[in-house]
């Protein structure tokens, strides 16, 4: 664990809950496991609440007292929190989203105190007189179950331990219990019976469910959920996130039929193929044929012409792994990932150096291992200039110096010096950069915040005096009277901050696209060594 990530979770911890659970990760995070008499319980139990710290028996076996361990990579997954957010809106409506939006801000939830949450909130932006239908987002829970985007999580107690009379609490994951389908009485969730008993729990009397009627309280012990609570599934979410950056990247190369193709020879092995797999499960050009979108229209003939076209390309991100069935096709997952990964450092080192010295890392990323004077003539660079880049390049650690002596003196009119690029090692230290990069816009966007936070709380202010006005029926002129209270320079600077703002939130997004592709190529590459 570098710096630059100690730094980064240190920021999201503050940011989400607070300069004390901050503390705690960060003094976790550097001295590794501690037991509960160092840390501050309440703290403590946040971070344990949304999977970020886990406990286990000590370094005196289970006699001795719990140590806590957190963990990196759950708290820099908070920076994906709105990439996992407008994912289940795009594929679930503003239902979904709600849904999300919900489990993200408190870890774990069952599903009746979400249910009931997300339609009330629901029912608060609709006009007067309307309401939101339970079963709408009980159809969207389950739906993100189905489809993996939630998980079970459940803590049992154990029996004590060490002859202690306290009760140790810890995780229990099923691999095939996870994704199961919720259901209220029987904790096997039929989508059929899910609707009709969620009736007959609140309403007896087969009553519409409406968010503006008088029910009992939708609390999990009334639903049958107690102790059942749901968190979102991130790996769920990676592969999703993966897939897209692979389709994209064919459409851009190719076309949107091919990208299509892609689209659909991952869909079928989406359950099949592990998260690690260096290749997806291998499916015919049949099954690929039958399983292809009618609307586009895509003859068989046509369909082998693109699986030629795709095998056939330097890419390299479709594999053929046999003849029968008209042919057997993989996406190289691990192939896909390094190409995009090189893509990558190929943009940075062409936005920080230049055209030129891009030409020169792709030069060496393709030739391996080249001289000086061999790079000047292939990138065809006078040799001034050329050096220059070279020895800038290695100064930054994206090009590195390898020397091959020919006696063992190693002396320097007898040694050939080759400049190569290694990826993994160059990955790495862009991700670290990222990594830097993200938490100095976090603490750009604290900084501005705090700068202005007078204007902030004035404008807040005066939103709900106005949305109080508003509320009891007030004559335009009160409204427009409380408006005026806010000066036009004060209105000004407020619009600058908002711009700044979103600018950073932005920047924020696409710097944690470019760590999850660097993060999921190194993944990759080391699972598949």
């Amino acid at each position: 664990m570098t710096a630059q990530e100690v730094r980064l979770c240190a920021l999201l911890l503050q940011e989400h809950f607070g300069e004390v659970v901050e503390k705690v990760g960060t003094h976790l995070l550097r001295s590794g496991a501690l037991n509960l008499r160092a840390l501050v319980k309440k703290s403590l139990c946040v971070l344990v609440q949304h999977g970020m710290c886990t406990f286990g028996p000590g370094r005196r076996g289970p006699a001795g007292p719990l140590e806590y361990r957190v963990s990196c990579e759950r708290i820099l997954y908070m920076l994906r929190y709105p990439r996992y957010i407008y994912t289940a809106k795009s594929l679930y409506g503003d239902t979904g989203e709600l849904v999300m939006e919900e489990i993200l801000q408190r870890g774990q939830m069952t599903m009746s105190n979400t249910v009931r949450t997300v339609a009330d909130r629901l029912t608060q932006n609709m006009e007067d007189g309307q309401s939101t239908d339970y079963n709408d987002v009980v159809t969207a829970f389950s739906r993100l179950v189905e489809t993996h985007f939630l998980q079970r999580f459940s803590e049992v107690p154990e029996s004590p331990v060490g002859g202690k009379g306290g009760v140790q609490m810890k995780m229990v994951t099923w691999v095939q219990e996870l994704q199961r389908k919720p259901n209220w009485s029987t904790q096997r969730w039929e989508s059929r019976a899910v609707h009709t008993h969620l009736c007959e729990c609140i309403y007896p009397q087969h009553q519409p469910l409406r968010c503006n009627s008088t029910p009992p309280a939708l609390s999990p012990q009334a639903c049958g959920d107690e102790g059942i609570y749901w968190q979102v599934n991130v790996e769920r979410f990676h592969l999703h996130f993966r897939h897209q950056a692979i389709i994209s990247a064919v459409a851009s190369k190719l076309d949107q039929t091919s990208s299509e193709i892609v689209r659909t020879m991952l869909r079928m092995s989406e359950v099949t193929t592990p998260a690690n797999a260096a290749y997806t499960q291998a499916v015919s050009a049949n099954e690929i044929f039958r399983a292809v979108p009618p609307s586009y229209n895509i003859s068989r003939p046509i369909l082998d012409q693109y699986l030629t076209l795709l095998v056939d390309d330097p890419m390299e991100f479709v594999g053929k792994a046999g003849d029968s069935g008209g042919g057997m096709y993989v996406v190289n997952l691990h192939r896909a990932l390094a190409n995009l990964a090189r893509a990558t450092l190929e943009s940075v080192v062409q936005e920080r150096f230049g055209s030129r010295s891009a030409r020169i890392f792709r030069l060496l990323l393709r030739k391996r291992h080249l001289e000086q004077k061999q790079v000047e003539d292939f990138a065809m660079i006078p040799a001034k200039e050329a050096k220059d880049m070279l020895y800038t390049l290695l100064s930054e650690n994206l090009v590195q110096l390898q020397e091959i002596p020919k006696t063992p003196d190693h002396a320097p009119s007898r040694t050939f010096y080759l400049y190569t690029v290694n990826q993994l090692p160059t990955a790495r230290l862009l991700l670290q950069n990222c990594y830097k990069a993200v938490g100095n816009l976090i603490d750009r966007r604290l900084f501005e915040t705090k700068e202005n936070k007078r204007h902030l709380e004035k404008s807040q202010r005066i939103e709900a005096i106005l949305g109080s006005l508003q509320a009891s029926g007030a004559e335009p002129a009160q409204l427009a009277e409380v408006e005026e209270m806010i000066t036009a320079p004060e209105r000004q600077q407020l619009e600058a901050l908002r711009h700044h703002i979103n600018k950073l939130d932005s920047s924020e997004n696409q710097v944690d696209e470019t760590i999850f592709l660097l993060e999921s190529y190194i993944k990759s590459t080391s699972c598949s060594r």
